[in-house]
């Protein structure tokens, strides 16, 4: 009988590495294809392959926040017809099902990209709604992990995209990339974990030089 429960629990050892390391070659794999999609369609075919692995693994977050991730990156193409709250609103989606496994800084880093894109179809009717969900996603974020460099190279692509007379511009935006670049470069990401935005961060902290 001994032999028995250790030949099973062996095999299922066996089994929950097998199904670890599909896992991970499946996410690798993926999270490959960001250096090489360039199309909304690329981004959405992406999106929908992140959310087959995340259905599959039903105890991983990481699937659902690059799904949201590929579909975010998806609206900021120029020319990509893409209606941009119906977009916001999949990304949201992915937001809440990532957050039911684990609610971290970087999800809501996603959910002030969402309300960002869905805030400047609009910016002057949308401020008051959009504009005030986007910041209280990066409160938020930051308060769950402030030293997540994302969280500033947001705020401060968003205070570098504003009109000087309403508190934004290069000036008021350097300090805040400066933070974010110093962050990046303290970091380090753990395997798969998000990574992004260092290279945008220096490069937009050079123009405001």
């Amino acid at each position: 009988m001994k032999r028995i429960i250790a030949a099973v629990a062996l095999f299922a050892v066996i089994s929950a590495n097998a199904q670890s390391e599909k896992y991970t070659q499946a996410m690798k794999a993926n999270l490959a294809k960001f250096e090489t999609a360039k199309t909304v369609e690329d981004f959405q075919a992406l999106a929908a392959t992140f959310e087959r692995i995340a259905d599959a693994e039903k105890t991983q977050w990481l699937p659902y926040y690059y799904a949201g991730l590929a579909l975010s990156t998806a609206g900021w193409i120029e020319g990509g017809n893409l209606d941009k709250d119906v977009n916001a609103g999949k990304i949201k989606a992915f937001c809440d099902k990532a957050e039911a496994i684990e609610k971290n800084s970087e999800i809501y880093t996603l959910r002030n990209m969402a309300a960002t894109q869905q805030m400047i179809v609009d910016p002057q009717n949308r401020w008051m709604s959009y504009g005030q969900e986007a910041a209280k996603a990066l409160a938020k974020a930051k308060e769950l992990d402030p030293n997540n460099p994302r969280i500033y190279y947001l705020e401060a692509m968003g205070i570098f995209g504003t009109p000087e007379q309403f508190g934004g511009g290069k000036a008021n935006a350097k300090p805040v990339f400066e933070k974010a670049v110093e962050l990046y470069k303290k970091e380090t990401p753990k395997p798969m974990y998000p990574d992004w935005g260092k290279k945008e961060a220096e490069a937009k902290l050079a123009e405001c030089q």
